[in-house]
């Protein structure tokens, strides 16, 4: 199966309202020219599930900026001015997740689990809503699971079955959301014959791959 398909291509798969997870860490490792090509077709209502809006201006953001994103799961919004100001205007709903918890979360996904007991958040704001369990005298919350319609993947290296490669901390969240979604598209910088990734070096195996996208 080729699975090398264009940005334009990528983009079609993506509709008004879908839930779609988006790879990167303040920017840095998102897949940047299908954010720019979904701004540009301007698909609207869609829940985000990231690590952070980045910046207004850059990355995940400017899907923000430009009012495509009705509620954003996330660990936090405060470095895009945008996200904070349609936030306290309420008009982007904002579900914050401790970002380990966030993580396990999107791990759980990708595992086929319900979800994950954690501490953290106990006490507080995080707690609302949410169901505590009591494990052998200890409480903790029941963290449910996500999955996305799409995840979109930021790759540094690819080779043409879809094995990936991420340089540095461009890695983060990448790898997880490769686990937990429907749908998964990878935009690489670079794209290299299959084998050409050493065995060691592949962070998301082939298989959980369905598309490639090179701009």
């Amino acid at each position: 199966m080729n699975k090398i398909i264009s940005i334009q291509e990528a983009v079609e798969k993506i509709n008004d309202g879908m839930t779609i997870m988006i790879g990167g860490f303040l920017a840095a490792g998102s897949p940047h020219a299908i954010i720019c090509a979904m701004v540009e077709k301007n698909i609207k209502d869609l829940t985000l599930i990231v690590n952070d809006t980045a910046f207004a201006d850059k990355g995940i953001g400017l899907l923000v900026a430009n009012r495509q994103v009705k509620k954003v799961i996330t660990s936090h919004i405060g470095t895009n001015t945008a996200s904070l100001e349609q936030f306290n205007n309420k008009e982007l709903e904002v579900e914050f997740v401790p970002q380990g918890t966030l993580a396990e979360r999107i791990r759980c996904g990708g595992a086929g689990l319900g979800g994950v007991l954690t501490p953290t958040g106990l006490g507080t704001v995080v707690e609302q809503g949410k169901q505590v369990i009591n494990v052998n005298n200890k409480d903790y919350l029941l963290e449910t699971a996500l999955r996305a319609d799409i995840a979109l993947i930021g790759a540094s290296i690819a080779d043409e079955d879809g094995n990936l490669y991420y340089k540095g901390t461009t890695q983060n969240f990448n790898p997880l959301m490769a686990t937990a979604a429907d749908i998964v598209i990878a935009e690489t910088r670079k794209l290299v014959k299959t084998g050409e990734i050493a065995m060691e070096n592949v962070h998301t195996q082939a298989l959980f791959i369905d598309y490639i996208v090179k701009p």
